[in-house]
């Protein structure tokens, strides 16, 4: 539903706007003032912040994660041109479907949404003719690459590798596992950019997002985070998105898409900055996450759906100082194991086994 931006100011709504995607999409949004107006934030349990941005940026409704019908408001709300969706986990499933059944666009960074019920999103976004632009920086990269879709013959998606690339994940703290030594995040991703199953979310999201079988999808270690991923046409040509690892670019790109704007930017790329490159491929013994995931995007129905509620509650769980690091793999395998998949599964379907995972995990 692109209005463009000569005519008038787009307007945009933030789910999420205290967490980490959030407050930087502010960020960006305070230097193009003249673009965007601003319908709507929501934010979760820092009401104080919330209150800052309200303040600040004045839009015309606000609303906290006590108000349960806040964010059905919102994203029927048709005078929205865009939605970013910068919340985590599930909660941003049910909001992003009720943006597109209205027609909104949406600027998606809750990767958990495709990896739920990437099919039915899809679907539903297709049938709406809604744009889902990606704010990952890994899908922003692909999908800034891409001119036709049809001549690409495989994704390439980076990894930092995390703060344990080549330390032991045996007995870590949780202090540790938050030192990410590339990206300033929020805790929970954090924790899946530590066993590498942030990545194996990303590749079912880019198997939904771009429609790749998941044999055409590989991630390669690159700890820089200067390559953010890449394609490879089918003569061979591999074409590379490239930049200083902030999130402040993918993000105002999804907001701006088709168009580009200065803006905010830490500073200009220096090839010569940069001067090292290195990758490798990833570790499945060490991180067996990954594997996992391609495991379970690969089986389809209502396995990612269950990968991701087991992943989201053990990593809450070691977050909390209840269980290892590495026991977050062990329970997320133990929950796929010991699930019968449902394939083509209803919207409900997925939700109620979603729930039934997240009782019974540690039950």
């Amino acid at each position: 539903m692109y209005n463009g931006f000569m005519a008038c100011k787009r307007k945009i709504s933030i789910i999420g706007s205290t967490g980490s995607i959030g407050t930087q999409a502010l960020e960006v949004l305070e230097k193009l003032q003249d673009k965007f107006e601003i319908i709507a934030l929501a934010g979760g349990d820092n009401i104080v912040l919330l209150k800052q941005q309200a303040q600040k940026f004045k839009p015309r409704y606000v609303v906290s994660r006590a108000d349960n019908n806040g964010l059905e408001r919102i994203c029927s709300d048709k005078e929205n041109d865009i939605i970013l969706m910068a919340v985590s986990g599930k909660v941003g499933l049910k909001p992003t479907l009720t943006a597109i059944e209205n027609g909104i666009d949406i600027a998606l960074a809750n990767k958990e949404t495709l990896v739920m019920a990437g099919e039915i999103v899809m679907q539903r976004a297709r049938e709406n003719n809604v744009n889902i632009i990606p704010v990952d920086s890994e899908h922003s990269a692909i999908h800034q690459c891409v001119k036709d879709i049809s001549q690409v013959d495989k994704l390439i998606i980076t990894a930092s590798g995390g703060p344990f690339l080549h330390k032991s994940t045996e007995n870590v703290t949780v202090e540790q596992t938050l030192l990410h030594p590339r990206w300033k995040m929020g805790k929970k991703i954090t924790v899946d950019s530590a066993t590498l199953m942030n990545k194996g979310l990303e590749i079912i999201e880019a198997h939904h997002l771009f429609g790749f079988d998941y044999d055409k999808i590989e991630v390669v270690i690159h700890p820089q985070s200067i390559v953010h991923s890449a394609i490879e046409y089918k003569d061979g040509s591999v074409i590379a998105q490239l930049g200083l690892p902030s999130m402040h670019i993918p993000i105002q790109y999804a907001l701006s898409y088709p168009e580009r704007f200065e803006g905010i930017k830490s500073k200009s790329f220096s090839f010569t900055e940069a001067a090292r490159l290195d990758f490798e491929k990833p570790d499945l013994a060490k991180f067996p996450a990954l594997a996992l995931a391609y495991e379970a995007g690969k089986t389809g129905g209502t396995a990612p759906a269950v990968l991701n509620a087991a992943n989201e509650e053990a990593v809450y769980a070691f977050l909390e100082g209840k269980i290892k690091l590495n026991d977050i793999y062990k329970i997320t395998e133990m929950a796929l194991s010991s699930h019968n998949v449902i394939q083509n599964p209803t919207l409900d379907e997925i939700l109620a086994i979603d729930a039934e995972v997240r009782i019974k995990i540690f039950s």
